[in-house]
């Protein structure tokens, strides 16, 4: 059975199985539609997130 190590990051034999299962789901051709899809969605979680925490930094200097 194949599992995540210790820190949470995936083996190499898990990455390549997931990649097999996404390619065989969505097809080569959209399969870098879905990447730029996600790419772009991680970029906008951090950048609310930053946000937020630069917000809690203000709030914790005014007090």
């Amino acid at each position: 059975m194949l599992y995540a190590n210790t820190l949470g990051v995936a083996s190499p034999a898990i990455l390549i199985f997931l990649g097999v299962v996404a390619l065989i789901i969505f097809g080569p051709k959209k399969l870098p539609e879905f990447g730029r899809a996600m790419g772009s969605s991680l970029k906008e979680f951090k950048d609310a997130t930053d946000g937020i925490m630069k917000d809690h930094d203000k709030d914790d200097v005014r007090k």
